[in-house]
C-alpha cells in the first residue's frame, strides 16, 4: 500500500474553499445586525439581531472567482512579500547578508546556543507588541542564512520567528489587535489585569523556546560554511549594505509601532531598501533590477499562498455562513456552568479561527455576543477576554487559512505536516496552560 502522502499547500488551501462552498449549501444562511462602535471605529454585531436570510449558495463559478477575489482582498500583503523578496534578495546578492551572520556568529563563537533564545525572543516581543506576522516572511533570507550556518534545520527559522510571534501575540497584555480591541468591546481599561497576563507570556516563552531548542539540537547537522570568507576590497561595501539594512529595520520597527503603518508604506520601505542596497553594494541599476527579478520569483509561490487562504473567507461570506457558524457554535455555552462555559468560549474560539483567519475580525464578531452571555452567567469579563486571546490567538500555530504561516512554511521549505509534527504538541502544552489561566482566573475573580 502506497504511503500516505500529505497534501500540496495550494492542494489543502483549495479543498477548504470547496469545503467552505460546500457548507453553502448544507448551513442556512443568517446574519447578525451590526452597529458602529465607537471606542474601536468598527462594525460590530448587535447581540440578540441573528436571523436568517434568503439562502445564496456558492456556485462553482463563484468558488473560482474567490481566489483572485481572495488575491484583490489581500493584495497589500501579496505585495509587501513580493517587494521585501525582491529587496532582500538584492541585498543577499550583494555578500552582505553572509558577511553579517558570519561577524555574528564569530563574535558568538561557543555561545550559538543562545541565538535561537534571543531571535525568539526578539519575535516575540514584535508578536506581543503590535501582532507581527505577515512582515516576518519578508525576513527569511536573514533567518534561512542565519539557521543554515549555525547547522540548525529550516523548520527552525519558522518556530524562532513567526511561532515566537505568534505566542507573544496570544499572552500579550498589550497586543492592539487583539487584547486591545478585545478589551475596548468588553469596556475594559486597557492593560487591565497586564500583571496576570505577563506571568502566563512568561511561562509560554519558555515551553516555546525549549521546544524549538529540543527540536533545532535533535536534528542538527554540520554548519554551511560556503562563502565564509569575504573579500577585503568588498568588505566596505558590505558594511554599508549592512548598516542600510540596520536604518531600514530600525525605521520599520519605529513606523509599526509609532506611527501605525499599513502595509503599503511597509512595502514602499523595503522597495527603498532593496534600490539602496543594489547600488551601494555594487551591483547597478541592471544587477538591482535583476535582484529584484529573482526575488519575485522566488518568493511567488508563498505571496500567492495569502490569496488562497483569504479565498476561503471569501467563500464563507458569499454563503452567508459565517454569522451562522457563530451563532451556532456560541448558543450552547449559555447552559454551561461557568467554568466549563469559559472552557468552552476558548475551543469556541479556536473552531472560528480556521473560517476567519483575523484575530481583529474575530474580536469583532464574538465579543459583542460573548460578553453579554458572560456577564448573564457569572463569569468575569476578563477572563472571556483571555479566552478568546488564548482560544484564537494560539489557533493562528497550527490553521491551514493562516496565510503567513502557509506563506512561511513555502518559503522556507517546510511541509505542513513537518510543522505540524513539530508544533502540534507545544501547541497542546500551551493551550492547556491558557486553560489553567482561565480556570485561575475565574478563581481569583480577575477584573
Amino acid at each position: 500500500m502506497k504511503s500516505f502522502r500529505f497534501p500540496h499547500p495550494l492542494v489543502l488551501l483549495t479543498l477548504f474553499i470547496i469545503l467552505a462552498a460546500a457548507l453553502s449549501y448544507v448551513l442556512p444562511a443568517g446574519q447578525f445586525a451590526r452597529r458602529p462602535n465607537a471606542a474601536t471605529g468598527r462594525e460590530v454585531v448587535v447581540p440578540g439581531s441573528y436571523e436568517r436570510v434568503p439562502s445564496t449558495p456558492v456556485s462553482p463559478l463563484q468558488v473560482a472567482v474567490a481566489v483572485p477575489k481572495g488575491l484583490a482582498d489581500a493584495g497589500a500583503v501579496v505585495f509587501l512579500i513580493f517587494l521585501a523578496g525582491g529587496a532582500f534578495t538584492v541585498v543577499d546578492q550583494t555578500g552582505a547578508l553572509r558577511h553579517g551572520v558570519d561577524w555574528l556568529l564569530r563574535h558568538a563563537q561557543g555561545r550559538e546556543v543562545a541565538v535561537i533564545p534571543l531571535v525568539s525572543l526578539l519575535f516575540a516581543t514584535m508578536g506581543a507588541l503590535e501582532n507581527m506576522g505577515e512582515e516576518i516572511i519578508a525576513l527569511v533570507p536573514v533567518l534561512l542564512v542565519l539557521m543554515r550556518r549555525l547547522g540548525y534545520p529550516v523548520l527552525t527559522a519558522v518556530a524562532a520567528s513567526l511561532g515566537a510571534a505568534v505566542v507573544g501575540a496570544a499572552f500579550s497584555p498589550i497586543n492592539p489587535f487583539q487584547v486591545g480591541i478585545a478589551q475596548k468591546l468588553a469596556q475594559l481599561p486597557l492593560l487591565s489585569a497586564a500583571g496576570y497576563r505577563l506571568v502566563f507570556l512568561a511561562i509560554a516563552l519558555v515551553i516555546w523556546i525549549s521546544g524549538t531548542l529540543r527540536h533545532a539540537s535533535r536534528h542538527r547537522t554540520t554548519p554551511d560554511t560556503a562563502a565564509q570568507d569575504v573579500a577585503a576590497a568588498g568588505a566596505s561595501r558590505h558594511g554599508l549594505v549592512l548598516l542600510l539594512l540596520l536604518a531600514a529595520f530600525s525605521t520599520f520597527a519605529y513606523g509599526v509601532v509609532r506611527l501605525e503603518w499599513d502595509f503599503d508604506q511597509m512595502a514602499a520601505l523595503f522597495l527603498v531598501l532593496g534600490i539602496g542596497a543594489g547600488l551601494v553594494g555594487g551591483l547597478g541599476l541592471t544587477g538591482t533590477a535583476e535582484g529584484f527579478v529573482a526575488g519575485f520569483r522566488d518568493i511567488a509561490f508563498s505571496a500567492i499562498l495569502i490569496g488562497f487562504a483569504r479565498a476561503i473567507f471569501v467563500v464563507l461570506e458569499q454563503g452567508h455562513i459565517v454569522d451562522t457558524l457563530v451563532q451556532g457554535l456560541a448558543t450552547p455555552l449559555a447552559h454551561l456552568p461557568v467554568a466549563l462555559a469559559a472552557l468552552g468560549m476558548m475551543g469556541v474560539q479556536g473552531a472560528l479561527h480556521l473560517p476567519v483567519p483575523s484575530v481583529s475580525g474575530q474580536a469583532v464578531l464574538t465579543m459583542p455576543l460573548l460578553v453579554p452571555l458572560s456577564d448573564l452567567i457569572g463569569l468575569p469579563r476578563q477572563v472571556t477576554v483571555l479566552a478568546y486571546q488564548y482560544g484564537a490567538g494560539l489557533t493562528e500555530l497550527l490553521t491551514p487559512t493562516n496565510g503567513a504561516l502557509m506563506a512561511m512554511l513555502a518559503a522556507c521549505g517546510v511541509r505542513f505536516d513537518q510543522w505540524l509534527r513539530f508544533a502540534a504538541p507545544l501547541y497542546g502544552l500551551l493551550l492547556a496552560l491558557g486553560a489553567a489561566g482561565v480556570l485561575l482566573g475565574i478563581w481569583l475573580g480577575l477584573a
